[in-house]
């Protein structure tokens, strides 16, 4: 079956891509560009990275813009959608049911099949697996109570595991940051083949929320 893939560059979407290359035929990945950083559906922090994920995974790109208004960019995404020659659609979807419902109801609208390799499964399993094939992965945006400044850059690793899940318990935050959260950036990945290095980066702070903006990255050999 080819499939197109939504992507954001983020851990969840590079993992649901890793779980579907071993059914599917990726034809493209497919990425939306919100204009507004509160976008309901899509991911907003270094979205620019997306090209250099596309490119270190060697799968054409299909890309286009939103301006991020509730409803109005889920109509945007299947007018892309449309436009494909699949037979369905990955996404990196774990518990948000309002992206899910909605990702299902474009694909049933264009008859095709939505696959959300990473639904319904344990936040703390999805963080192991990551670990455990080797993906590198920062953290480029807190937007939950909890976090700080400190957060910002911080490679997923065992120690930020244990910090996520502690954030959970004390003030229940989605470990995989289903809520929003977070939000992550791939630099490498088992399928990758040149990895992404960052180059310079800016540090945006503002009170209680803030990212991380990648302002120059290069590929390299693995």
């Amino acid at each position: 079956m080819n499939v197109a893939v939504l992507v954001t560059g983020g851990k969840d979407s590079a993992l649901a891509l890793y779980k579907a290359m071993k059914e599917y035929n990726i034809k493209y990945l497919v990425a939306m560009i919100p204009q507004r950083e509160d976008s309901w559906m899509f991911h907003y922090p270094n979205i620019h990275m997306v090209d250099f994920f596309a490119e270190a995974v060697g799968v054409p790109l299909v890309k286009a813009e939103t301006v991020g208004v509730k409803e109005v960019e889920v109509e945007d995404l299947r007018n892309l959608l449309a436009k494909l020659d699949v037979e369905g659609v990955v996404s990196g979807a774990v518990a948000s049911t309002y992206q899910k419902t909605r990702i299902d109801g474009i694909c049933q609208e264009l008859n095709l099949k939505h696959i959300a390799p990473l639904w319904g499964e344990k936040p703390e399993n999805i963080l192991n697996e990551l670990l455990e094939n080797e993906f590198e992965v920062v953290i480029v945006g807190v937007y939950a109570l909890g976090f700080d400044e400190n957060w910002l850059g911080r490679k997923i690793n065992r120690e930020t595991i244990r910090g996520l899940l502690w954030l959970k318990r004390k003030y229940g935050i989605s470990p995989v940051g289903e809520g929003g959260e977070y939000e992550s950036l791939v630099l490498d990945a088992p399928y990758f083949k040149r990895k992404i290095r960052i180059l310079e980066t800016e540090k945006v702070w503002k009170e209680n929320y803030g990212y991380l903006v990648v302002r120059k990255a290069e590929l390299v050999p693995k």
